[in-house]
């Protein structure tokens, strides 16, 4: 009883440290997961905490419970739109980015260690893949505002690029488990079948148990209080069964929280609240008992080739690897630089390294070590500098208004509508129109407005004012519309810098195509010349623009300046972009109808 009593006050009192420490750590801008590893080793045997623990196969399970709730969170919070705008990058870094970059810091290991190839291949797998609790907070909650095609592109590929590395780390330890010292073809024939098994079973449990989920949730009725937890038990239940049978459950279980986030449901906003809870606790126990079993005086034997290692994989095999994965997308060199940059380690390559130590490989310690160290290195250079990377190579943003306070109202899924009520706060879009405008805007409805505790119908309020709390009837898409209207705006010490990423030069987007032609000189399309500026961007990029969005035209690119209500409001002009990416699908279209037209003036 009495080491249960000590057990559970040490743990709470861990995690207690954690939260006190992360609200200081903000104020240096210290990245928060590096916090709660460094608390720790501080907690740990050779801190002043003195804690021993060695546990490697406690820790393994709650490392993939943990990284398992991470990944489910990451799913409900990814939009399919995000998925599908960075399938095919995402998808290419995520496999064939994470063999490349295991490849690269595998060939440093061997000769800096001075291990068989296996092994190098080994220590190269543990730390291939990016970290999804690391990328998802930072881009989540650093404020920094990207492009939507990199942050889908980060997001998906933090989400998705676990089992490539989990599959090469275990493919390693069996061919050394046979005394295998390097890795023949045969050897990669049968185990890019067994990856592609392991996928495929992945994707269709995580879709189909996210299907049975969702179905599930509408039918039982439940207290709200047991919906999150039936969620969770459900998608660890996946994530546990899909490993079992084989097949890859960190896929699946993302994918599970993908549909469940993107499906109706009648639970969605107390799932969402609980999983974001739950996922904060899982982030820190997991960091927090990472740190604990690292024994620092031990790390100085490695501590120098590991150093190497880590620089080896964030100056060249990362770089090279997101270059190589996304040359044919069409991503600027900048885009490229900042993808390479955000390639955070985090949890993942030390709960990788833990395997080879459960499976009791030779030098597995130094496995463990070296995967320490290079995500300790990671967090400080590449985590502490996200925001200011993003600013020098200029793809951050303007900032967009802050999310906003709003209250979901369950109604029945068979309503086919939401109910919310968002607060009108102060210096917001919505304290400076009226109901009638926003209506306009967004085609939504305003059921009534609730003033001094007073509900008042929405045709009797002229203008809203702050502290207002209005409440809106609208379909599935329609509250990403009032977001930003409803959101207090944002502050950036980096205005200038931020603007300038949206063209040198603004342009009327009511401006016809011929005239810029003329002016800009670049050929345009017969059919297009009368266009309007704003509709031949909707025209040739074919989905909903956004803010960032660019459209290449002989020598100059259109940038996406500001939308809204789903129309383009300003555009901006970038002449001879610097780095310029190869044409997109959507700019070789247009090249395409020129030189028809061409061809057809031909005599």
């Amino acid at each position: 009883m009495e080491f249960g009593n000590s057990l559970i006050l040490i743990s709470a009192g861990l995690i207690l440290l954690s939260i006190f420490a992360g609200i200081l750590s903000s104020r240096v801008g210290a990245p928060l997961l590096l916090v709660f590893l460094a608390l720790g080793m501080v907690a740990g045997e050779d801190g002043p905490g003195g804690i021993q623990f060695s546990d490697f196969g406690t820790a393994y399970i709650i490392g993939a419970t943990s990284l398992a709730i991470v990944l489910f969170d990451g799913g409900l919070r990814t939009p399919l739109a995000t998925l599908r705008t960075a399938a095919a990058p995402a998808a290419m870094l995520a496999t064939v980015g994470v063999a490349l970059t295991a490849g690269i810091v595998a060939v440093a290991a061997h000769y800096l260690l001075d291990l068989s190839w296996v092994g190098a291949v080994l220590i190269g797998s543990t730390v291939a893949s990016t970290d999804a609790a690391a990328v998802f907070f930072l881009l989540q909650t650093g404020g920094i505002n990207l492009a939507r095609r990199v942050r889908a592109t980060l997001e998906a590929e933090s989400g998705l690029n676990d089992p490539m590395a989990v599959f090469l780390t275990i493919s390693c330890i069996e061919l050394i488990a046979r005394g295998a010292l390097t890795i023949g073809w045969g050897d990669a024939g049968h185990f890019a079948l067994e990856f592609a098994v392991e996928m495929i079973g992945g994707g269709i449990v995580g879709l189909g148990g996210g299907y049975a989920m969702v179905t599930l949730i509408n039918r039982l009725k439940l207290d709200s209080g047991l919906y999150p937890i039936f969620a969770l038990a459900a998608a660890l239940l996946i994530f546990a069964g899909t490993q079992t049978a084989g097949a890859s459950g960190f896929l699946a279980v993302y994918l599970a929280g993908v549909v469940v986030g993107n499906r109706r449901h009648r639970a969605r906003q107390v799932i969402e609240r609980f999983q974001d809870g739950i996922a904060w606790l899982s982030q820190i126990a997991m960091f927090v008992m990472l740190g604990l079993l690292v024994t620092p005086h031990l790390l100085v034997s490695s501590l120098v080739p590991a150093l190497a290692i880590a620089g080896v994989l964030i100056f060249v095999a990362r770089p090279v690897a997101t270059v190589l994965c996304l040359a044919p997308f069409g991503f600027r060199r900048r885009e490229q630089a900042f993808v390479a940059w955000v390639g955070l380690r985090g949890a993942v390559p030390i709960f990788l390294a833990s395997i080879p130590v459960m499976a009791h490989v030779p030098q597995a310690r130094l496995y463990f070590d070296v995967a320490f160290v290079v995500v300790f290195v990671s967090l400080i250079v590449q985590g502490w500098t996200v925001a200011t990377m993003a600013h020098f190579l200029r793809v951050a943003l303007p900032p967009e208004p802050a999310a906003p306070h709003r209250y979901d109202i369950d109604l029945p899924t068979d309503v086919g509508r939401d109910m919310v009520a968002f607060a009108v706060q102060e210096g917001s879009l919505s304290s400076r129109l009226r109901a009638s405008d926003i209506v306009e805007r967004t085609g939504i409805e305003i059921v009534a407005v609730i003033r001094e505790g007073e509900m008042r119908q929405a045709d009797g309020v002229w203008r809203f004012l702050p502290g207002d709390q209005v409440l809106v009837l609208a379909g599935p898409d329609g509250m990403a519309k009032l977001d930003p209207i409803f959101g207090a705006p944002q502050q950036s010490r980096h205005a200038e810098e931020e603007e300038s990423v949206l063209g040198e030069f603004v342009i009327d987007p009511n401006a016809k195509m011929g005239e810029l032609a003329e002016a800009y000189e670049f050929p345009v399309p017969a059919g297009d010349r009368e266009l309007t500026a704003a509709e031949f961007l909707r025209r040739h990029r074919r989905r909903k623009p956004e803010t960032g969005d660019r459209f290449r035209v002989g020598p100059i690119e259109f940038v996406v300046r500001a939308v809204e209500g789903g129309q383009i409001t300003r555009i901006g002009i970038e002449l001879d972009p610097e780095g310029a990416a190869p044409l997109s699908r959507d700019s070789m279209r247009l090249w395409f109808g020129h030189l028809t037209d061409a061809l057809r003036r031909k005599p």
